[in-house]
């Protein structure tokens, strides 16, 4: 069994897979300041109350995008699983060629998603955009041969709601949600929709900027938190993978055997 952990700005999340299945994963906050120890406890009572035994994990593979918090995870599985953790790094041993100028600078986690988005949805072998609508939310592209070209970085609602809150005196602070019409008639109706409407078509906007430059026509996949709220309200995506992180980390893992 494999353990695949995903170490990103806002949450690490972890995947147990008995070959290509994913048995079980789970989700926790990142939090920069937590030792190898109060990492290793929280983890293994999930090990323990979904009655996964830690001697079952044989290999443990690691995308993180939180350098300080990277050798504290590889503390951790040196200490808890008694295994050596298969760190990504985008130049040695991810297995995608990387055609970005300074490849070392591509995160793991974009490379993971490009992977198994190629793997999963290149059988056209057409270009594939991956959109990731998170917290950060990123648009990465790989050519129909299968090699990463590069992508785009924005920031995503929450942080836009954030700011207008910390910004603005007389706004309040809203949550990221559908309204129930375009106009708003109240100001909480109003951020709710620019927040919504303007997220969305900011998808659509770069996903079709991005498809011109790619030749026209692209397969489009999204992942991410915000992939159930904004996914239904456009025809652009093909599938919505949760899971495509996972995936690509263990994809990565079994390439390097």
């Amino acid at each position: 069994m494999l353990l695949a952990i995903d170490v990103g700005n806002t949450n690490i999340v972890l995947g147990v897979f008995d070959g290509a299945t994913l048995v079980q994963s789970w989700r926790l906050l990142t939090l920069r300041e937590r030792t190898a120890d109060e990492t290793g406890l929280t983890i293994t009572g999930f090990f323990a109350h979904d009655k996964i035994a830690l001697t079952a994990i044989d290999a443990i593979v690691m995308g993180s995008v939180v350098p300080v918090l990277t050798p504290i995870m590889k503390s951790m599985c040196e200490r808890y699983f008694d295994r050596q953790p298969l760190v990504v790094k985008p130049t040695g041993n991810a297995g995608m060629p990387i055609l970005y100028k300074n490849p070392e600078e591509v995160g793991a986690d974009r490379i993971a998603n490009s992977i198994a988005a190629w793997e999963t949805y290149g059988r056209h072998k057409q270009p594939i955009i991956i959109a990731d609508l998170g917290t950060a939310t990123t648009f990465d592209a790989v050519s129909g041969k299968g090699e990463y070209l590069g992508g785009v970085i924005c920031p995503g609602p929450q942080i836009a709601a954030e700011a207008l809150f910390q910004r603005a005196a007389r706004l309040p602070r809203v949550d990221v949600r559908k309204p129930a019409s375009v106009i708003g008639q109240t100001t909480v109706g109003a951020i709710e929709s620019g927040l919504f409407y303007g997220y969305l078509g900011m998808v659509e906007g770069i996903i079709a900027r991005m498809t011109k430059d790619l030749g026209g026509k692209v397969t489009c996949i999204a992942t991410g938190g915000l992939a159930p709220l904004i996914v239904p309200e456009t025809d652009l995506f093909v599938a919505t993978d949760p899971d495509i992180t996972l995936q690509g980390l263990r994809l990565i893992w079994q390439r390097n055997q």
